[in-house]
């Protein structure tokens, strides 16, 4: 299913539910049994502090072409903690969980929404005003933090979450409060989760960072997502440039200051995310999944691993 949405500025949540044929009772609003399972839910303080939780799964694939068309002065900064929320459905059929990481972006940048069936989607986004932004962490001094801070039109950061993060979340979806104090406890829960990020970004190195087209975005993106796809092949640099439209100095500083690694960098360690993976839940041996990513010396597989990860496989596999 391809959707096409326009933002003026208060979120495309009611659009999207409008498009599938959700049902929206109070808060919250309902995926269809036809169309999948879950909700989404949000809360907003103002004009200049808005969250969205989607807590859902989809039986088919949807893509949502998203154009923002902000108010003059509108200078929200726009927060997504993906895969950090507790499944709370469970289908029939085995689902897979959304990928877990923090994306940052202003609310200028219109974007391409990927959201593939039999997924489960656990997340928060958090929608503030760089006002807001400044009056709570202005008095950080990190290049990093002063980077989303001043945030320019086409500002792009994606980086891992924390323990933390996942914790807050959890607490957020699981406790009950009474009706009556649910927005006050909600945008505790957002300021808190707001605390967190920001710890994070002042653990990242700084990168010099620069205007990007979104078609830069995109190419960047779709870069990504060749590399989680062919995780037993490294990375050609030359091929990925040409591939992208960009010279091969462009490609590797523009990827640097998106995910805040090198390319190569960035493949090894969702390798080595994919190594535990197949490790703990598929019970494969060490040197099944060392072959299965491409390593022919299971000697490097073990070092490498152990780097990422301060265990060797064989240990992990087994803890």
């Amino acid at each position: 299913m391809k959707i096409s949405l326009t933002d003026t500025g208060s979120g495309i949540a009611q659009k999207f539910a409008q498009a599938i044929g959700a049902t929206v009772k109070g808060r919250f609003i309902y995926i269809p049994e036809g169309k999948g399972g879950g909700y989404l839910t949000g809360f907003a303080w103002g004009k200049d502090l808005r969250m969205m939780i989607r807590n859902y799964y989809l039986k088919e694939d949807v893509h949502i072409e998203r154009t923002n068309e902000l108010a003059e002065g509108q200078e929200d900064v726009v927060f997504m903690l993906r895969g950090i929320l507790p499944v709370q459905h469970q289908p029939a059929q085995a689902l897979l969980p959304e990928q877990a990481n923090l994306f940052i972006c202003r609310h200028a940048v219109s974007s391409v929404m990927t959201m593939p069936r039999d997924t489960t989607f656990g997340s928060v986004t958090i929608a503030v005003s760089r006002q807001r932004l400044n009056s709570m962490f202005g008095h950080i001094e990190h290049p990093v933090v002063a980077s989303v801070l001043q945030a320019g039109n086409n500002l792009v950061f994606e980086t891992g979450i924390s323990a933390e993060i996942v914790n807050t979340a959890g607490e957020m979806l699981l406790r009950t409060v009474p009706e009556t104090m649910e927005s006050y406890y909600y945008k505790l829960k957002c300021e808190e989760l707001l605390c967190f990020i920001f710890a994070i970004l002042m653990q990242r190195d700084a990168v010099p960072t620069g205007a990007m087209h979104i078609n830069d975005i995109k190419a960047i993106y779709a870069i990504k997502a060749q590399l989680q796809q062919q995780l037993d092949q490294p990375p050609n640099i030359a091929a990925l440039a040409k591939e992208a439209g960009m010279s091969e100095p462009k490609l590797r500083k523009l990827f640097k200051q998106t995910f805040g690694k090198g390319v190569f960098e960035y493949y090894q360690s969702v390798r080595m995310l994919k190594a535990a993976q197949l490790l703990r839940e598929k019970h494969l041996s060490v040197s099944e999944v060392g072959y299965q990513l491409g390593f022919t010396n299971l000697s490097h597989f073990a070092r490498v691993f152990e780097q990422h990860h301060g265990i060797k496989p064989k240990k992990y596999s087994v803890c």
